[in-house]
C-alpha cells in the first residue's frame, strides 16, 4: 500500500481519470451557482446537476473532480467523535450518458488495487440486493470473491430523492483489522462497527422515479461516483481517523502551541482541538468562496462555526483572537491544490477577525449571565431552563442560542426550543407591524389590467420633453375615458421622456398640458413590461383618451438625479479599489437630493478608508471623464467586463454605462449625465451597517454639496459668536471649556466624597456580626456611580476582613453594590448576594465573587431590600 498524503492522493486521482479522456474540473465555489435547493454544495455532483440532466453539455461526457464540501448536519457530533467533520473533498468521476457500471467499477478497483496498492485482501464491495449486474462484474470480472461481495437493501445501496434521477449504488470498503471490529465471526459491510470504513461510493444513475413512486429506465444512464478524500488518505496513511493524517496532524499542531496543550492527552482538551482542526478548514474555504458572517442563512453557517471554533479556544486558555493563526495553517497546508487562499489571505483574515471581534465582545457577558442563569437552575434543581432567558440572552445580548444550547448540554440541562421559537416569532411580527410600507402612486399595486400594460417607448435619454397621444386613463383603479380639475390618478401615453422608478433610480416628476389642461406629475413608475405610468393629479382642465398632450419633465430636479447616478458608479469603482474586489453592490437609492449606496462587505469602513474613496470619486469627478452608453448583447458586455446586478432581469440586449473609456463599466438602465465634471463635487455624508456582511453609504453630489457647505458655514458663525471667539479659534476655545468642565466635575465628586466621608466611621461602627463574619449594610443617597464605587473599595480597605452591601438612591436610579474580601470568597459569593438583594426591588444582577453591582426597579422597596440582607446572608454563607 503507497504512503502518499491528502495532497498527492488529489493529484494522482485527477491524473488517473485525465488519463481515461476525463476533462478535470476545478474544484467549484462552496455557494452552489444558480441552485436555489442548495445552502452550500454538500457533495461532488452537486454543481453538475444540469450536466446530469442534459441541460448544459460540457465538451465530452466525462469529468472528475476533487469538490470541497461542507456538511452541518452532525455539527454536533463534530470533536466529540473521531470521524464526523463539517469539511471534506469528495473525488469523483462522472459520466454524462456516456460509460455505465462496467467502466466505472473496473477503473474504482484499477486505482484502489492497481494505483494505490491496497491489497485486494483488504477490499470487500457491497451491491444493491438487486443489482445482478454490478454483483456479476465484481464477481466474473473483477475476480472479487462471492463472500466479499454483499448485497444491501435500498438503505444502504440506493440512492434517491422523493422525485427524478436514482438507481442503485456499489460501494468498495477497507477492512480495518479486528481491532475495530465489534468480535463477531459474521461482520462485513454493513454492520454498524467500525471495521468496513466505506471509502468509494458508486452510483448508478438508470432510473427515473415519477410522483407515483414508478421507477422509469433512463434512455441515457449516468455514473456518478463519490470518495472521501480525507478517508482514503486515512487508509494509506495507516490513520487511525480523519483528525491523525498528516495535513490534519499540521493544524493541530499550531492549535497546540497556541493554548500549551497537547493532544491526545485530556479528553475534554481533544474534543475542542478537533473542533478548532475542523472548523478552521470550513471557514476559511467558505469567506474565500464568498460567503460573510450573517443571522441566517450560508451566513449562519460560517457564524456559527466560528464562534464555536472561538468558543473552544477559550476553553484551551487561548487568550484573543486566534482564528487567523489556524487559518494561516490552513492555507499553507492547501496551497498546492488552491494557492489562491494565499493571494486571498488579507481578506479573509479582516474578516475573521472582524467577526471573531465581535464575538469576542459579546461572549463574555453572555457567559456570565448564562452561568448565572444555569447555577440558579442548579440550586432550584431544575434540568430545563426558562426559554425567555435564553432569548433574552440572544436578542439583548447577542449570545447565539446554539451555543446556548451546547453549553446546557455540557451541563446536562436543556431549553424548550419550541417555546424560544415562539418568541422569535412574536418578535418578527412585531417588527412587521411596526415596519411603515411605502405606497407609491395613486393606484394600487395589485391592479392587474395596469400590470399587464404593454410597453412604453422611453424617449428620456436624449430627451426631457415630448409630444405624444394619451392610450389609457385610470382614476381610482378603473379604466376611464377622461380625468378632470382635481383627480387624481394614472396617465399612460405612447411615448414619453419621463423615467420610470427602477434600478434604484427614482421615477420623474414634472407637468403635462394641453391648451387647456395640466396635470402635475407626482411620480413615475413602470409595470413589468416596462409600461411607463405618469401618476398624475390635475390642476385645471379635463384630459381625455386620444388627446395629444406636452410631457415636461422637472428639468433641475432630472439633472441633479442624473449626477448622483453617474456617482454611484464612481463610488462602486473606488469602493473596490479602496476594499477589494469582494465588494459588490447589494443596492441603492438614487434621488436628486442624495444617493445611497449598499454594498458586501465584512466591517465598518474606517474614516481613512472613505476619505480616501470620496478623494477618488471627486479626483474622477475633475477629469471630466465622458460617459457613455451603448446597447449590446449580454455576452458582448461580458467580454468588456461589465459589472452587473442581478443580470438575470436584463434581457438579450443590454444597456452598458462606460465612464471614461473603460475606467468603469457597468450594465445600467438609468439617466446619467454626458461627463463627470457635471456632477461638480462628492462628499460622503456616512456610513453604516444595514444588514450582517452588508454596508451603506450614504452621499450628495452638486447643488447639494453646496447647500451643505454653506449649513456648515453658518453653523460655525453662530457657535462662533455663542463663544465668542474667532472663527480660527473655535478648537481651541472648546477644548479649554472642556478642560474647565473636567476641573469642576472633578471638584464636585471630591466634595461629594469628602462629605460622604465624614460618615464612614459612623458607617465602620455599624458593622455587624453575622455568622462571625463583619459585615457593613447600609444606604446613600445622590452619589455618582464612581463615588459610589470609591465610596465601597474606602471601606474594604478600612475593614480589612468582611462583607459590604450597599445601596445608592440618586434620582430615580438605585443601585445595589457588595464587596466580599478575597479571604471569604470561598464561603459566599458578593454576585449571588447583590441578585438577591436587587430582586427585593425586581432588578436583578451579578458579578464576580468578590466585587458584583445590581440594578434596582422599585425604590420604595429599598428599606425592604437592605433589611432582607441578614436573612439573605444567613442562607448564603457555607
Amino acid at each position: 500500500m503507497r504512503n502518499l498524503g491528502l495532497n498527492e492522493i488529489r493529484k494522482e486521482f485527477l491524473d488517473f481519470f485525465k488519463e481515461k479522456d476525463h476533462i478535470v474540473l476545478k474544484s467549484f465555489p462552496l455557494i452552489p451557482q444558480d441552485d436555489n435547493s442548495l445552502l452550500l454544495v454538500n457533495a461532488g455532483m452537486a454543481p453538475l446537476k444540469k450536466y446530469f440532466t442534459g441541460e448544459l453539455k460540457m465538451a465530452k461526457d466525462r469529468a472528475c473532480s476533487s469538490q470541497r464540501c461542507i456538511r452541518t448536519g452532525d455539527i454536533d457530533s463534530v470533536g466529540i467523535t473521531q470521524r464526523h467533520g463539517t469539511f471534506f473533498e469528495m473525488l469523483g468521476n462522472f459520466s454524462f450518458g456516456d460509460y455505465f457500471k462496467k467502466e466505472a467499477i473496473e477503473w474504482s478497483w484499477e486505482f484502489l488495487n492497481k494505483k494505490m496498492e491496497i491489497p485486494e485482501e483488504v477490499l470487500w464491495v457491497s451491491v444493491y440486493e438487486e443489482d445482478d449486474e454490478a454483483y456479476n462484474i465484481w464477481k466474473n470480472e473483477i475476480g472479487i470473491p462471492e463472500e466479499k461481495i454483499v448485497r444491501l437493501g435500498k438503505e444502504d445501496n440506493f440512492w434517491e430523492l422523493e422525485v427524478g434521477p436514482c438507481g442503485p449504488c456499489s460501494e468498495i470498503h477497507v477492512d480495518r483489522g479486528e481491532k475495530y471490529g465489534c468480535g463477531s465471526p459474521d461482520c462485513k459491510p454493513g454492520c454498524d462497527c467500525d471495521r468496513f470504513l466505506e471509502v468509494w461510493n458508486l452510483v448508478f444513475t438508470q432510473f427515473n422515479k415519477d410522483s407515483d413512486g414508478v421507477y422509469h429506465k433512463l434512455a441515457n444512464p449516468n455514473i456518478d461516483t463519490g470518495m472521501g478524500l480525507e478517508r482514503i488518505t486515512m487508509v494509506l496513511e495507516n490513520a487511525d481517523n480523519i483528525f491523525e493524517i498528516g495535513l490534519v496532524k499540521d493544524i493541530i499542531s499550531k492549535i497546540e502551541k497556541l493554548s500549551n496543550k497537547k493532544y491526545k492527552e485530556n479528553d475534554k482538551d481533544d474534543i475542542s482541538i478537533r473542533i478548532i482542526a475542523d472548523h478552521a478548514r470550513a471557514i476559511t474555504f467558505l469567506v474565500y468562496d464568498g460567503v460573510v458572517p450573517s443571522n441566517e442563512g450560508r451566513g449562519y453557517v460560517l457564524r456559527r462555526l466560528l464562534r464555536r471554533a472561538s468558543r473552544h479556544g477559550k476553553l484551551l486558555g487561548i487568550k484573543g483572537n486566534f482564528i487567523t493563526e489556524v487559518s494561516k495553517v490552513v492555507m499553507e497546508v492547501y496551497k498546492s491544490e488552491y494557492p489562491e487562499l494565499l493571494e486571498e489571505q488579507e481578506r479573509i483574515f479582516k474578516i475573521l477577525n472582524s467577526e471573531e471581534n465581535k464575538f469576542q465582545e459579546t461572549i463574555d457577558q453572555g457567559l456570565v449571565i448564562l452561568e448565572s442563569i444555569i447555577a440558579e437552575a442548579n440550586t432550584n434543581k431544575l434540568k430545563v431552563i426558562d426559554s425567555k432567558d435564553a432569548f433574552k440572552l440572544y436578542d439583548t445580548y447577542g449570545f447565539p442560542i446554539d451555543l446556548t444550547v451546547e453549553i446546557l448540554e455540557e451541563n446536562n440541562m436543556s431549553v424548550d426550543i419550541e417555546k424560544f421559537n415562539m418568541l422569535m416569532e412574536e418578535q418578527r411580527n412585531r417588527s412587521r407591524e411596526s415596519r411603515n410600507e411605502d405606497n407609491i402612486g395613486w393606484s394600487s399595486k395589485d391592479n392587474l389590467e395596469i400590470k399587464s400594460l404593454e410597453a412604453t417607448e422611453f424617449l428620456g435619454y436624449n430627451l426631457l420633453n415630448n409630444k405624444s397621444k394619451i392610450k389609457r386613463i385610470f382614476v381610482n383603479d378603473n379604466s376611464v375615458g377622461e380625468i378632470k380639475t382635481g383627480e387624481k390618478g394614472i396617465i399612460v401615453v405612447e411615448e414619453s421622456s419621463f423615467y420610470g422608478e427602477s434600478g434604484g433610480q427614482v421615477g420623474d416628476q414634472g407637468i403635462i398640458k394641453t391648451k387647456d389642461s395640466k396635470a402635475i406629475v407626482i411620480n413615475t413608475t413602470k409595470n413589468k413590461n416596462n409600461a411607463i405610468l405618469h401618476h398624475v393629479e390635475v390642476e385645471n382642465g379635463t384630459f381625455r383618451l386620444e388627446e395629444e398632450v406636452e410631457m415636461k419633465v422637472d428639468i433641475q430636479r432630472r439633472r441633479d438625479t442624473m449626477k448622483n447616478h453617474t456617482a454611484t458608479h464612481l463610488l462602486h469603482k473606488a469602493l473596490r479599489e479602496v476594499l477589494g474586489n469582494h465588494v459588490h453592490q447589494a443596492g441603492s437609492y438614487v434621488s436628486s437630493e442624495r444617493l445611497r449606496f449598499d454594498i458586501t462587505h465584512f466591517e465598518a469602513i474606517s474614516k481613512d478608508d472613505l476619505l480616501k474613496v470620496q478623494n477618488i470619486v471627486n479626483d474622477v469627478i475633475s477629469l471630466g471623464m465622458p460617459v457613455n452608453s451603448s446597447e449590446m448583447t449580454l455576452e458582448e458586455s461580458t467580454k468588456l467586463g461589465a459589472i452587473g446586478l442581478f443580470e438575470d432581469k436584463y434581457k438579450d440586449v443590454v444597456r452598458v454605462i462606460n465612464i471614461g473609456n473603460g475606467y468603469s463599466t457597468e450594465l445600467c438602465g438609468g439617466t446619467h449625465v454626458v461627463s463627470t465634471s457635471d456632477i461638480q463635487m462628492l462628499k460622503i455624508i456616512s456610513e453604516s451597517s444595514v444588514a450582517a456582511g452588508i454596508r451603506r453609504i450614504e452621499a450628495i453630489t452638486g447643488r447639494s454639496v453646496y447647500e451643505d457647505l454653506k449649513a456648515n458655514e453658518n453653523l460655525i458663525n453662530d457657535i462662533s459668536s455663542i463663544l465668542k471667539s474667532d472663527k480660527n479659534e473655535i478648537t481651541h476655545r472648546i477644548e479649554n471649556i472642556q478642560k474647565e468642565v473636567k476641573s469642576l466635575e472633578k471638584q464636585i465628586t471630591s466634595f461629594k466624597e469628602k462629605d460622604s466621608k465624614k460618615d464612614l466611621n459612623t458607617v465602620l461602627n455599624e458593622a455587624k456580626e453575622i455568622q462571625g463574619i463583619k459585615v457593613i449594610i447600609h444606604k446613600f443617597e445622590n452619589l455618582d456611580t464612581q463615588t459610589f464605587r470609591n465610596l465601597g473599595d474606602t471601606l474594604k480597605d478600612k475593614l480589612g476582613t468582611g462583607i459590604i452591601i450597599l445601596s445608592n438612591l440618586n434620582k430615580d436610579k438605585l443601585n445595589f453594590l457588595t464587596i466580599v474580601t478575597k479571604d471569604l470568597t470561598n464561603k459566599v459569593s458578593a454576585g449571588d448576594i447583590v441578585k438577591q438583594v436587587a430582586i427585593k426591588t425586581g432588578g436583578n444582577g451579578g458579578g464576580r465573587r468578590d466585587f458584583a453591582m445590581a440594578g434596582g426597579k422599585d425604590i420604595t422597596k429599598v428599606d425592604i431590600a437592605i433589611n432582607s440582607v441578614v436573612d439573605i446572608l444567613n442562607e448564603l454563607i457555607k
